[in-house]
Parts: structure tokens; sequence; C-alpha cells
């Protein structure tokens, strides 16, 4: 839905995105264990002011080209919308609001004194979470398993794509476009519509 890596654009405030973005593109292309790296990336921004996470929303965070188009389509269409998410809360909710999606699930990150601790609060969203998610709400909603769709760029949406009929690769990583079911490579999201309403 956005076309930063969030941790890569805090890391960036810090002087470290080049540490962080090598951890974050390993991870996407499933050569690292998700919630390892989170980890590991996370503890490295120990010390950060929470206003930094703002400016990372005011400064660098654009939605992708046809977001607005697809969600659009998406509510024409009746379908529910939710970003699962292995980023953080602030960001998540942040772009939930901005395209009016009806659920969103990330990683929250712990915050004491305005300071960033490094930790984060709960259960990570990995890709174990992201498939137990979309089963959670596709019964909540008493949909069937062919009224799912999912849509990845890295390795750690895979388990949630193959838990959905229809898996799609949106700008991503070679061993997501190998799974799925279909791959956008150039389009904007508006592209995915066209499977609602053909």
């Amino acid at each position: 839905l956005i076309s930063i890596e969030c941790i890569d654009e805090i890391a960036d405030l810090m002087g470290l995105k080049a540490q962080i973005s090598a951890i974050t593109e390993s991870a996407m292309r499933g050569e690292l264990d998700f919630s390892a790296s989170l980890k590991q990336r996370v503890a490295l921004l120990k010390g950060l002011p929470e206003s930094a996470l703002q400016r990372v929303i005011d400064e660098r965070l654009k939605l992708n080209p046809g977001a607005h188009e697809w969600i659009a389509a998406c509510k024409a269409n009746n379908i529910k919308t939710m970003v699962v998410s292995g980023g953080f809360t602030f960001f998540a909710n942040h772009v939930q609001q901005l395209l009016s999606l009806d659920y969103a699930v990330s990683n929250t990150l712990e915050i004491l004194n305005g300071e960033l601790t490094g930790k984060i609060l709960g259960d990570i969203v990995d890709a174990e979470r992201k498939a137990q998610e979309l089963t959670t709400l596709r019964d909540t909603l008493g949909l069937k398993a062919d009224q799912t769709i999912a849509i990845g760029d890295g390795a750690n949406d895979l388990k949630m794509m193959t838990v959905a009929t229809v898996g799609v690769a949106y700008h991503a990583k070679p061993v997501v476009q190998a799974q799925a079911t279909y791959a956008i490579n150039f389009n904007g999201l508006d592209a995915i519509a066209g499977l609602f309403t053909a």
C-alpha cells in the first residue's frame, strides 16, 4: 500500500539506513527469519524520539499509485479490506485512516518517556500471524475460502497468500512472484481492481 519500508526510513533519521535496509532486504527475500531480523532492527532504534515516527509520515510516507482507486473498487464490490503489516501500528493505523480500510493489524513499538525502547510489544506479526489474521477474519465474516485475496511483496506474505484463494505479488521479490497467482510489476494497485470486476 505504501512505497517505503517504514523501519528503513526511521533508521535513516538515525544514520543507520544502510545497515537496517540490508537486513530488511534480506528478510524480504526470505534469507533471514522475519521475527529475529525485526527484533534485531528494532533494537537498533533504541533511544529514537517518538516524534521521528511522525516525521516519517509527514516527510516520507506515500501511498502506492492506484491505492485509492483499488480500495474504492473493493468498497464498490462490498469487499472488506485489511492491512496486515510486519511494520508498525503507528504507520498501519495512519494508512488505515487514509484509505478507510476496515481492519489493520501490525506490530507495536514500545515507547517510554517519548523514546523508542528498542522493543516490540506483544506477538510479532510474522508470516504465521498474517495467515492467521486472514483466516480469522474470513471465518468471522462467514466467508468461504474462495472469497479471499491476499496481496504482498515479501517472503513474510507467502503463508497469507497461500491461505487466500488468490495471491497477488505486487512489485514483489522473486520468491513471492514465483508462488503468486498473479504478479503486477509495472502497474499501480488499481490494476488489481480488474480481478473484482471481471
